[in-house]
């Protein structure tokens, strides 16, 4: 009797959903992903207990005939791929044929569709065929599916909590939402609505459906191109950071991914803007000819090959760096009142971040005009000379400082808050950086030299690349045993600083394992830019500020330190007379 033998297709779907389908997400996926593919406008998802027991999508998309409606319950039967070239010309978001029929083995199915004439209803349960007969002439589909894994116990039973399936399915739709402005969607769960977009085709509109107000005004326009690629969207300021990746959205040719690379070309962009634990909100559309891309290396979709990757990371890095560099980025104050049985309590001052309450906001729960919004955050879109101006024109006249720490500035229209240590690290790291970047070496003799001792390992780790120091200006002989002489040094070391600043430099050289020139400098700069920069609760006189502010409106981004904090908040004038009662409204 032969062992081997075609196992049935029920069985076959029962193993395909164990890689398609994960979770009440991925069926959500897969379903929604079918109606935006049967170009659908309007895309509704109803769930019942986060869809663990129930879950519902209905679009007003093309529909199918009877004859499709059955055949798309077949494993690999697809509308979208027709010869074997068409793998390398996918434009549709599915195309394996696998999502429908995976579902159908562990759920209870219940399918209604029309293209306008008499529909069909068609029910599965655990992949067999219930039942089949007319429906009504609603064009479009609408899909039920009920019971999850019900047949699966296994996997049943390592579904998540009802709140974690159901965060996972609205980050999904919040996604699906901003790569496609132009669909109407709507998410409920137990009849509550939980994402609601218009469907106006206007991604800022879009973003702020999904993120609220305080997240929309702060975004920057981004738009670039090569040869290979088209990129447009949407980054927001660094005042607007979030713990985590989860808000970094990346749409390649209409499909979100997924990418180690991509996130990577973000976060770089973002490079001494933002602390290293804190990642931004990014939409991201990425257009290319589908020849250069393969969506087909995992079941889910969710992750592609991109065949010219570093073009394209070169490109998103430089366009977020360049918008940043164009915008100015002074974060203001966001002022509470907090109100309690008629009592006025004094109002909280907050650094302008993410209000969770507005997470959820439509148009029509807040009061203001989404037109100026946008005329807000196109107007940050400046070019390189309107940006050195302004920056250059912020006027910062220093009348005094808090806590030793604190600098205090003012101007006509606002008050500033500095701080001194973030500020003057900024400077001291663009000084450097650009020492250490220059080809022009200028060294000064020292009249005694500096004797530096070291540990034998740190020692022959010194000689092997002695050439890194030598090659920026310092002149370094051996002085007995493990211990090393300094005659001279580059001009760009902090004077009374010398010994430290060396130290610091040869305990670099010694411990980097893979020196990147490039990367090396820029720690060189910000590490002595944080150790030879005033400290907090240091004291500094009016003429002292007064050089300190100057110095750092002339630098690149004085809006933030090395390490991505911010050097600079600000109080309008309004803010402040609120504050005080002075204005009422």
């Amino acid at each position: 009797m032969s062992k081997i033998h075609v196992m049935s297709e029920i069985l076959a779907n029962k193993i395909a959903a164990g890689e398609v389908i994960e979770r009440v997400s991925s069926v959500i996926k897969e379903l929604v992903e079918n109606s935006i593919d049967a170009n659908s406008k309007s895309i509704k998802i109803d769930l019942v207990d986060s869809g663990i027991k129930k879950l519902s999508v209905t679009d007003d998309g093309v529909g199918m005939d009877r004859n499709d409606a059955k055949l798309a319950f077949s494993r690999h039967a697809t509308s979208k791929l027709l010869k074997e070239d068409d793998l390398f010309f996918i434009n549709t978001l599915g195309f394996r044929g696998e999502a429908l029929p995976s579902i159908a083995s562990v759920s209870k199915v219940n399918l209604k569709t029309s293209t306008g004439g008499v529909g069909t209803e068609i029910i599965i349960h655990g992949g067999k065929l219930i039942s089949e007969k007319d429906s009504d002439s609603r064009v479009g589909t609408k899909i039920v599916v009920e019971d999850l894994f019900y047949n699966t116990p296994a996997r049943l039973k390592y579904l998540k909590s009802e709140t974690t399936e159901l965060s996972n399915i609205v980050m999904y739709i919040e996604k699906l939402s901003l790569a496609n402005p132009n669909i109407k969607f709507t998410l409920t769960n137990n009849e509550k609505v939980i994402v609601s977009t218009s469907g106006s085709g206007n991604l800022l509109k879009t973003i702020h459906e999904v993120y609220g107000y305080l997240v929309s005004s702060n975004m920057i326009n981004i738009t670039a191109s090569n040869e290979d690629y088209d990129i447009y969207g949407f980054i927001c300021k660094p005042s607007i950071l979030k713990s985590n990746r989860n808000h970094i959205t990346t749409i390649v040719n209409g499909r979100i991914v997924k990418n180690i690379e991509l996130n990577k070309a973000i976060n770089d962009g973002y490079y001494t803007y933002k602390p290293d634990i804190k990642y931004p909100i990014v939409v991201l559309t990425i257009n290319t000819d589908p020849t250069i891309i393969d969506v087909n290396i995992h079941p889910t979709k969710q992750d592609i090959k991109f065949s010219k990757i570093e073009e394209l990371t070169k490109l998103v890095t430089d366009s977020i760096k360049d918008s940043l560099y164009k915008s100015l980025l002074v974060p203001k104050i966001e002022v509470k009142e907090i109100k309690k049985d008629n009592e006025i309590f004094m109002p909280q001052v907050k650094e302008y971040q993410v209000n969770k309450d507005l997470y959820k906001v439509n148009d029509s729960q807040v009061k203001f005009d989404f037109k100026e919004v946008e005329k807000e955050v196109i107007e940050n879109k400046l070019d390189r000379e309107e940006k050195n101006v302004l920056v250059k024109n912020l006027e910062l006249y220093p009348v005094g400082s808090v806590m030793g720490t604190y600098i205090i500035a003012e101007n006509e229209d606002n008050m500033y808050l500095i701080d001194q240590h973030a500020a003057q690290e900024r400077i001291n790291y663009e000084r450097y950086l650009k020492s250490l970047s220059s080809k022009e070496i200028t060294t000064t003799d020292l009249l005694i030299p500096i004797t530096i001792e070291l540990t034998g390992s740190d020692y022959l780790k010194l000689k092997e690349r002695i050439n890194i120091l030598t090659d920026m200006g310092f002149n370094i002989e051996e002085f007995g045993l493990n211990t090393i002489i300094i005659k001279s040094h580059p001009t760009w070391l902090l004077e009374g600083y010398e010994k430290d600043s060396i130290e610091r430099l040869i305990d670099l050289t010694v411990n980097e394992y893979n020196i990147d020139r490039v990367k090396f400098n820029d720690n060189i700069a910000k590490t002595l830019a944080c150790k030879m920069s005033v400290k907090g609760n240091t004291r500094l006189t009016i003429d002292e500020m007064e050089s300190l502010l100057n110095d750092l409106v002339l630098c690149d981004n004085p809006y933030n330190c090395p390490h991505g904090r911010p050097t600079i908040i600000t109080f309008t004038k309004y803010e402040l007379e609120k504050m005080f009662k002075r204005i009422m409204n």
